[in-house]
């Protein structure tokens, strides 16, 4: 039986979490289980002391496990019960230990995981865990008060909130629990049709929405809720890396660049396909678990929730393979600057406490698959082309400019025949002098401070504007892009290329440019990874700048530096390995 998986990873964590608990009873976090990022234990969801106690609970509650009633165990749990009491504060809410300090989202996440570890214990019934259940219940019986009071930073956490008081009003039938949650809901859903997340997090914040809302709809009584999460889903089977790793690379939030499988997202899809019978969220379910390694934090523990709703665990279900060969704009039909249109009349100016606007939401987004060849054409990030071919990657294709120092976002995406274009704006001008009338008093004193005065009152002047479009086209052997601008004249450009440094890069004529950088003067280069290969042309050095003010390139990459001045149209070949053509070939195509 393939769940049994999920239970074989769990309990591979047990000893793991056990080796790094503080046992000496006079260490002010006795019982807490260490952190592998800095050694101190924290009463944090992801990487803290309630992660190991959900490990635990699985494992302590499971007849199939090998820790099965371990009365050792049953010890250990016990104390990080009681460390998690000492943890909490006097208001209800835990700290992480190094950001977000009396945090009512960060302990919302932890109710989440807590109140179904609660669960599981409770209906076992073991007497050697009453005592840390009862513990369990006085921490969560606390966050009451915090979590019908407090507020978040970031748009996700808004529904991590609904999740926990669902999970309070459950355990403690607390009617101010439900009005909150209700409260929060009434802001409204931040997706698009297509699926997309305010945050455009799919290494992260996509499971965190996703699995908090399917927890919200059940326990809330809001089925309606679960309509952005099927299309979320939906969605993700379009940001698959041939690999199985997930496309971070217009990332909003700090999974930008970094490397995500699907395992994340094995929960929620279990969960969504047990709820609709869909074949495509069981199979992107069992695609999950062939890569999963660990259970999951304390709110998305695996093991957990299968052995609270064993109803999950259906064999022989029907499945839907992830697709191969695509091409989809996600967002294309997304009203965005209508929705943008209305920002300045939202009355906030622009400012939000403690947190961004998310302007990028919606951007669209253009996804290629051909089997082994993956390729991502991003709006509104610093990169706006990336590729993977087999084991060779170009990781980000960026234009930077002095004309607004830093890298130049693409804000439109049109399909074409063979590609797609794409274009950014920028405006710079000058402001001219307050008007008399709207000046402040300090004005006529002795000391007029720059940041009393009006600024917004300040008539533009001498503005210019700096237009920059790329074509993205698919060719017989690859990919061209064409990047062009010309105007105002004479802008200091520069683009650049960044590839991963574990390959092997060749040919062309290279110049040091500083730090992990290199001018790329002339010629092709080929960049080399486990057989498989990029041959892309050619260089070009219009001016000997090392790079361009606030924009920074990233250490440990190989980036190669195309310096160009406006106007200019500049030609970027992509060639393939032949490998490209096998998936072709395959399918009884011609290439």
């Amino acid at each position: 039986m393939m769940l049994n998986r999920v239970f074989e990873v769990n309990d591979s964590w047990v000893r793991e979490g056990m080796d790094r608990q503080i046992l000496e009873e006079t260490h002010r976090w006795h019982g807490g289980v260490r952190t592998m990022e800095n050694g101190l234990p924290s009463p944090n969801h992801n990487t803290g002391t309630p992660t190991a106690m959900a490990i635990w609970a699985a494992a302590l509650c499971n007849p199939a496990s090998a820790y099965y009633r371990d009365k050792e165990l049953a010890r250990r749990f016990a104390l990080s019960a009681r460390y998690m009491l000492a943890a909490q504060h006097a208001d209800g809410t835990i700290s992480p230990g190094w950001t977000n300090f009396h945090s009512p989202p960060d302990t919302a996440f932890v109710v989440v995981g807590y109140a179904q570890a609660a669960q599981l214990i409770l209906a076992d019934g073991w007497a050697e865990l009453k005592g840390a259940s009862a513990d369990m219940l006085l921490f969560l019986e606390r966050t009451l008060p915090a979590l019908i009071t407090g507020g978040c930073h970031t748009p996700n956490h808004r529904w991590v909130i609904c999740a926990a008081l669902g999970f309070l009003n459950a355990l403690f039938d607390s009617s101010d629990a439900l009005k909150r949650a209700e409260e929060w809901l009434a802001e409204g859903m931040d997706a698009t049709l297509d699926g997309e997340w305010t945050e455009r997090s799919n290494g992260i914040y996509n499971v965190v929405s996703d699995v908090m809302l399917i927890h919200a709809a059940r326990m809330l009584k809001r089925p309606e809720l679960l309509v952005p999460v099927r299309a979320n889903l939906k969605m993700m089977t379009y940001l698959v890396h041939p690999d199985g790793e997930i496309v971070t690379e217009y990332s909003g939030r700090q999974d930008f660049g970094q490397r995500f499988d699907m395992s994340g997202y094995y929960l929620p899809c279990l969960m969504m396909a047990s709820l609709d019978r869909d074949p495509v969220f069981q199979g992107m379910a069992e695609q999950s678990l062939s890569l999963l390694k660990h259970p999951g934090g304390a709110p998305t523990n695996a093991a957990v929730r299968l052995l609270l709703d064993p109803g999950l665990m259906r064999e022989g279900a029907e499945t839907t393979p992830m697709p191969e060969h695509y091409r989809v704009v996600l967002n294309g039909e997304f009203p965005r600057e209508r929705y943008l249109s209305g920002f300045a009349g939202a009355g906030h100016h622009g400012v939000i406490r403690y947190s961004r606007m998310h302007t990028d939401f919606g951007a669209p987004v253009a996804r290629i698959r051909e089997g082994r060849t993956s390729v991502t054409v991003s709006t509104e990030m610093s990169s706006f082309f990336s590729l993977r071919h087999g084991a060779a990657r170009l990781l980000g294709v960026q234009f930077a400019s002095y004309f607004d120092p830093g890298f130049v976002k693409m804000s439109r995406l049109a399909t074409l025949e063979q590609g797609y274009r794409l274009s950014g704006e920028q405006e710079k001008g000058y402001n001219g002098p307050v008007p008399e009338a709207a000046l402040p008093n300090s004005a006529r004193e002795g000391v007029s401070p720059w940041y009393l005065l009006p600024h917004h009152c300040r008539p533009q002047t001498h503005v210019q504007r700096h237009k920059v479009e790329v074509e993205v086209a698919e060719a017989s052997d690859g990919w061209k892009l064409v990047i062009s601008s010309t105007e105002p004249e004479e802008v200091v450009s520069q683009i650049s290329l960044i590839f991963p440094a574990t390959g092997s890069l060749s040919g062309g004529e290279l110049a040091p440019a500083g730090g992990d950088a290199q001018f790329w003067m002339e010629g092709s280069i080929r960049y080399e990874m486990d057989g498989d290969w990029l041959e892309i042309s050619s260089g070009g050095l219009q001016h000997t700048a090392a790079g361009v003010r606030e924009a920074a390139y990233p250490l440990g990459f190989r980036t190669l530096l195309l310096n160009v001045v406006t106007p200019f149209v500049k030609e970027i070949h992509i060639k393939l390995s032949p490998a490209a053509d096998l998936d072709r070939t395959e399918r009884g195509e011609s290439s």
